[in-house]
Parts: structure tokens; sequence; C-alpha cells
């Protein structure tokens, strides 16, 4: 049962703590009623306290239908809810839709978990998004931290984001919806081909079931989650290291790391300086080695976001402006 596969996933993975107070991030979708529908149902077990928080993105004529859907929802569970708007086509401007309504909605469930006084977030992303989000990472390239892909549980600004449904089917969501006789929203846009990720799941993903192993998506969701345990291991060690050295990283001591940490801990040196390592490419990577075993110094490697890295003598500088 459902249900007793997302106790084992809390329990794997540390999500839940009796008594909290958690923030559910519902769009409408199917993914998000059932993970509140199911959160829902261990409120007394557990003693869990709910609110659920709903932004519309304001991309579809109608989406503020989905609010209405999810006001509704909550008042029949007896649960708090906030809902806000905002246009994100405005916001993003020439960036990318996607990462523009991520954004968004992360800083609206912010704020919302501040207002309420809770640390930990709940989303609905299950083992079919994992799935899709490797392989759509594997085509464009991406190191240790993009096939990580979808962590069970990560530390974000402070906050805890936790996603109990990531070790199960979207059949079984819909399986489990139908069962309780459950309406949910339809965004009739994922079933349009415009998206890469749309793509994947309507047209790449069936094919690699159909022809070459029909065990793909729990294949690529397990790679994801044992890259992920790698990874945070690596990056503790790589977070440590440039919190010593600051903007400043000695090129003897960088040096003497295992290639593996050195392009880690470039990383994270440029994630400390800007914030994120968002549209931070092995190319630019690479550039910056370039940069350290085959240029003078006094060379500069510009990256994006207005962030410089500079060759000294002994040591690299890196500089935001």
């Amino acid at each position: 049962m459902i249900i007793e596969k997302i106790k084992r996933t809390i329990r794997k993975y540390q999500l839940i703590e009796k008594e909290e107070k958690i923030i559910v991030g519902v769009s409408g979708g199917p993914d998000s009623v059932a993970l509140l529908c199911l959160l829902n149902s261990l409120k007394q077990e557990s003693g869990i306290k709910l609110h659920v928080a709903h932004l519309d993105h304001m991309l579809r004529p109608y989406s503020y239908k989905d609010a209405e859907f999810v006001k509704r929802l909550a008042g029949r569970l007896k649960l708090p809810v906030t809902s806000g708007r905002v246009n994100v086509k405005k916001t993003a401007g020439r960036g990318s839709l996607e990462e523009a309504a991520r954004n968004a909605r992360l800083e609206f469930l912010f704020r919302v978990a501040r207002r309420v006084g809770a640390k930990k977030i709940a989303l609905g992303h299950n083992l079919d998004d994992q799935a899709e989000t490797v392989l759509m990472r594997l085509i464009r390239g991406a190191g240790l931290y993009g096939l990580s892909a979808i962590l069970p549980k990560r530390k974000i600004h402070g906050f805890i984001v936790i996603r109990p449904l990531i070790e199960v089917r979207r059949k079984e969501i819909e399986s489990y919806l139908r069962r309780k006789k459950t309406g949910f929203c339809v965004d009739e846009t994922n079933k349009e081909d415009t998206y890469c990720r749309n793509k994947l799941r309507n047209r790449l993903l069936p094919l690699l079931e159909k022809e070459y192993n029909k065990n793909i998506k729990e294949i690529l969701s397990n790679t994801a989650l044992s890259v992920g345990y790698d990874y945070d291991y690596l990056a503790g060690a790589a977070a440590r290291l440039t919190e010593r050295w600051g903007r400043k990283i000695n090129l003897a001591k960088f040096l003497r790391l295992h290639p593996a940490m050195q392009n880690l801990a470039l990383r994270f040196g440029i994630a400390r300086l800007k914030g994120d390592t968002r549209r931070i490419t092995f190319k630019h990577i690479e550039e910056i080695n370039d940069l350290i075993f085959n240029r003078p110094s006094g060379s500069v490697v510009d990256l994006p976001k207005n962030v410089s890295v500079i060759k000294k003598k002994t040591c690299l500088i890196l500089r935001f402006h």
C-alpha cells in the first residue's frame, strides 16, 4: 500500500519528527493532492501540524481555478491554507520560465514557513519526476550534483525540504486517488511536447521502457539516490575547505587535492560568492582549470552573473562585481 511505502521512506530518510509543523506545497495536481491526503492521514499517529500553501504562477488563463480547488480541499480537511499569485512570465524576463517558476514557488513557501513558524516544507515529487530529471540532466550534461537530482531531504536557506513520495510511482499515486475518489486539477500543458521534460515524459521514457528496460525509471531513480549520497559526503568536505579559504584560494594547497575535490571546491567557492552555482557548467570549470594550469599570472576568467576568477602568482581570487 502507498501509505506503508511513504512511511518507510519517512523512516529511512528521517523526514518527519513527531508533533512538528509542516508546510505542504499543493499545486492542485495529483502528486501534491495525494501528498496532502497521505500526510493528513498520518496526523493522528505522528501529531504533525499541516499548513497548506498554494502559489498561482498565472501561466494559464484559468489557473485561478487551481487555487479555488486547493482552498476547498484544505477546507474539507480542516487545514489552514495560504495562497499567493505571481506573474512568472514577467519575472522570468529572458531567463528560463521553468527556473523562474521554481524560484518563485520556493520563495513563496519560505515566506509562508517563516510566517507560521514551520521549519519543514513537503513537496510532491515522485519517482517518475526523479527519473525524468536525471535523464534530462544526463542529456544536457551534468556532474555529481546534477545527477543526484531530487533528494528526499535537503536543507535550503535554513528550511528542510522533504519529499515523502520520492519512492512512489506516478501510477501508484493516480491509483490511490481513484480509490479515494479524490479529484485533482489537470495541467493540459503537460501533454504538450513544448518543454524538454514533457518530451522525455511523453516520448523518450515510454520508448526506453518498451524497447530497452521496463524498469528504467526505478534504475534512474536509484542512480540518483546513490549519487546523492556520494555527493553529500564530498560536498561536506569541499564546503569546509572553501569556508576556510574564503575568496582567496591558495594554489599550492589546491593542487594537492584530488581532481574531484578541486572541482567541487571551485563550485563551492563560487556558490559562497554569488549564492548558488546556477548557470555554472562543466565548461566553466574546465576554463578555470585551464586558467590554473596553462595561463600566466594576471589572467582572468569571467563567469555568469558578474563573477570573475583571477589568477595570481600564489592564489586564485574570486571576485563579484
